[in-house]
């Protein structure tokens, strides 16, 4: 089984679920988000597959999202918001892991326990 996750290397939640993919024998697609951050276009497929709002994959108690003003009741469309967090990924949560058209968000890394069950 293949799976991508959207990882931040220095994150420990992230590299804990980096090591329950591959605990668990699957082929991992890592990509730093931070160094290439996804289109918009991407980030809209990510939410579609994680099927939440994009408001939920932004880290709101980041110290940029402080310094932009940002808050999760603010005036903004979706793409508004996805165009914020493609150039500003640091806000992006992570990890994201990403199982054929499903998706979850790796906190706690054990939200993806369900997602390996669901695809087996």
């Amino acid at each position: 089984m293949n799976a991508t996750i959207y990882h931040n290397p220095r994150c420990s939640k992230s590299r804990a679920t980096l090591a329950l993919l591959e605990h668990h024998g699957l082929t991992v697609k890592v990509i730093d988000y931070l160094a290439n951050p996804p289109s918009v276009a991407h980030l809209r497929e990510l939410v579609a597959k994680l099927n939440l709002p994009v408001t939920r994959i932004v880290r709101f108690g980041e110290s940029l999202a402080k310094e932009l003003g940002l808050a999760v009741d603010d005036a903004r469309s979706a793409t508004q918001w996805l165009e914020l967090l493609h150039a500003h990924p640091a806000l992006i949560e992570r990890p994201i892991v990403v199982i054929g058209d499903r998706a979850v968000i790796g906190r706690p890394p054990e939200n993806v326990l369900a997602l390996l069950d669901s695809a087996c």
